[in-house]
């Protein structure tokens, strides 16, 4: 895999304004021909290639495109934001470097998941829910900002997202393309359920290490080696260690604790008015419809199988 030199990056802060003079003209140029909308957050989004995307990470997309070099052992960690990402980051981590670092000694202890995992071709994807993801990005971005987002612009980005207009989306399309290819090359792709994981990880645990090629020995069974990696890497015990309560992202300006919320299934009915839970639950019932993709979208994990036009909540 071709190293990419980032020392002369300057870095921007996600959630400040971006002055556009520090976008490489090659970016500058392409953003004049794309169409854009402007997002609940106050902030552009550009339509490239079928997503959408703000122009900090549409100049990544283009250094990336240009000189990176995929390998056999490489393993990508992919999903929409606000899926799991960070707690997907610490499991993978923990489970890979579990003969080179004891438990107790792991760098989880003391760095956040995003400093210690980058791009390891397989890939490992993991989705939740769309409501209680989006509910989840809305407290993301509101911690972030250096002024709170109004509280009409949570109905406003749901709407949005109906209209499949967001960030690194359309969400749908998104999943969905991974779904499909987890089903067509299962040995390169492993398709993760976040709301899966909240309900039993040993399993997935095991299967993450199966997909890897690090499977978990009998003897590491039989010591609770599955139990102890989710415990070092559980939302609490991330949530609570000191470089995540103060610390923050280097590159971007985010704060470590916005990385950790309450990480519930179902949260979203706090905060979804009936009209739009109705307009959400026909949506994904129309762009689930036939692909065998399903959610749990409850607390109590009442299964919401849309995919097969089963709805039921």
């Amino acid at each position: 895999m071709e190293h990419i030199e980032t020392s002369s990056v300057t870095p921007t802060p996600l959630f400040e304004e971006l002055d556009v003079n520090k976008l490489s003209n090659e970016c500058q140029q392409l953003l004049q021909t794309l169409p854009r909308e402007k997002w609940w957050d106050g902030c552009y989004l550009y339509l490239y290639h079928g997503f959408w995307f703000r122009p900090q990470a549409l100049q990544g997309i283009l250094l990336f495109q240009k000189h990176f070099q995929a390998e056999e052992d490489d393993v990508f960690i992919i999903t929409v934001p606000k899926s799991g990402t960070t707690w997907l980051k610490a499991l993978t981590f923990a489970i890979t470097n579990r003969k080179d670092c004891p438990l107790p000694q792991s760098p989880l202890l003391t760095s956040n998941p995003h400093q210690l995992v980058y791009s390891m071709c397989r890939i490992v994807y993991m989705c939740r829910n769309p409501v209680d993801r989006f509910i989840s990005l809305w407290h993301f971005v509101n911690l972030n900002r250096p002024e709170p987002l109004k509280q009409d612009s949570l109905e406003a980005g749901l709407e949005m997202m109906c209209r499949e207009v967001e960030g690194y989306g359309p969400f749908w399309r998104h999943v969905l393309g991974y779904w499909k290819l987890s089903k067509e090359r299962p040995g390169k792709v492993l398709f993760l359920k976040y709301e899966d994981l909240k309900e039993d990880i040993i399993p997935h645990l095991k299967s993450l290490a199966e997909f890897l090629g690090i499977s978990f020995s009998e003897e590491e069974e039989r010591q609770g080696m599955m139990e102890e990696i989710a415990k070092l890497c559980s939302l609490d015990s991330l949530r609570n260690r000191e470089v995540n309560v103060n610390g923050k992202h280097k590159f971007v300006g985010i704060k470590n604790s916005s990385l950790f919320r309450k990480g519930e299934v179902g949260g979203w009915v706090n905060n979804v008015n009936p009209s739009m839970v109705e307009k959400i639950e026909n949506l994904i019932e129309e762009k689930l419809s036939g692909s065998g993709l399903s959610f749990k979208m409850s607390c109590n994990y009442t299964k919401t199988k849309l995919g097969d036009n089963q709805a039921s909540t």
